[in-house]
């Protein structure tokens, strides 16, 4: 049995902490499955991990489903949510909830995630009426790249600490059964995290929050150069697939690859020698061979 939202918020009146991954394809999904992470994320962050691009704005919609239905097919326990992208909730909370009813009945999620505070309590609160759970997400957000002007902390003031918590709130009153915050103070992450009565999942947000999350290629360290301060490696995964592929590619060239052991013989009974070339250049067996 899957993982319920009223699962999490037991967790969080137990006190404890809830493990939660970025994922986007059916191996990985098994693994982190089986290794009992109970909430995973098929989040546009995949536009950077897995498609290339700089930021998360060109994800769509069918994107998502797409790995959606990787990650799903990949788990039996885990509770899956799935980001709605850039410009999929904002227009409209018609188009909000028949956005999030793609990702539920296509991608086959169990719930939806979305970023903004307030100014779209009355769009969660429809979604969250038409039977969807849907996750916040506040703090640095994404989506908002080119209107914040790059990856910055956020809530360091009082003015900015005092509308993130009511954002939180707002969130939790509209019906949120999680939020993600995102590169806020560690004291501002407690502070959310006491007040309200749903988890909260934190990232570069302290060891406070309900919870964390980890993007797949930061855990694996995936890509080259430095890892974002919030991150935490737990495997050198980029670097052994580079060597692998290094060592493959020289076993190719020398002729090393493939062996005897990768290689298939001919039954005893067949001999090359039955075999000649017609004029043109097929080969075909002897009479003698056919008899």
């Amino acid at each position: 049995m899957r993982v319920s939202i009223q699962d999490l918020k037991k967790m969080k009146r137990r006190g404890e902490r809830i493990a939660m991954l970025t994922c986007y394809d059916y191996p990985t999904a098994r693994m982190f499955d089986e290794a009992g992470i109970p909430l995973l994320l098929v989040g546009d962050s995949l536009g950077n991990v897995i498609l290339g691009y700089e930021t998360t704005i060109p994800v769509t919609l069918e994107d998502i489903i797409h790995h959606c239905r990787a990650v799903i097919r990949g788990t039996t326990r885990a509770l899956v949510v799935a980001d709605l992208p850039f410009l999929t909730y904002q227009i409209s909370e018609n188009q909000a909830l028949g956005n999030a009813a793609r990702l539920i009945q296509e991608g086959g999620a169990q719930a939806v995630k979305l970023e903004g505070g307030a100014e779209l309590a009355a769009t969660v609160e429809r979604i969250v009426g038409a039977g969807i759970p849907v996750m916040g997400h506040l703090g640095l957000t994404p989506q908002s790249f080119n209107q914040m002007g790059g990856f910055h902390v956020q809530a360091r003031t009082t003015r900015t600490i005092q509308r993130i918590v009511n954002d939180a709130l707002a969130l939790e009153a509209a019906g949120a059964f999680s939020v993600v915050l995102e590169c806020i103070p560690a004291p501002v992450a407690k502070l959310i995290s006491q007040s309200l009565s749903i988890p909260t999942i934190g990232i570069g947000a302290g060891p406070d929050c309900d919870g964390q999350v980890q993007v797949i290629g930061d855990l694996l360290h995936l890509g080259d150069g430095e890892l974002p301060r919030h991150a935490r490696p737990y495997a050198e995964i980029g670097a052994l697939v580079r060597n692998a592929a290094i060592r493959y590619a020289a076993d190719v060239t020398e002729g090393a690859f493939p062996g005897e052991a990768e290689s298939f013989a001919l039954p005893k009974q067949v001999d090359l020698a039955d075999i000649e070339i017609d004029a043109a250049g097929a080969r075909v067996p002897k009479r003698s061979a056919i008899d």
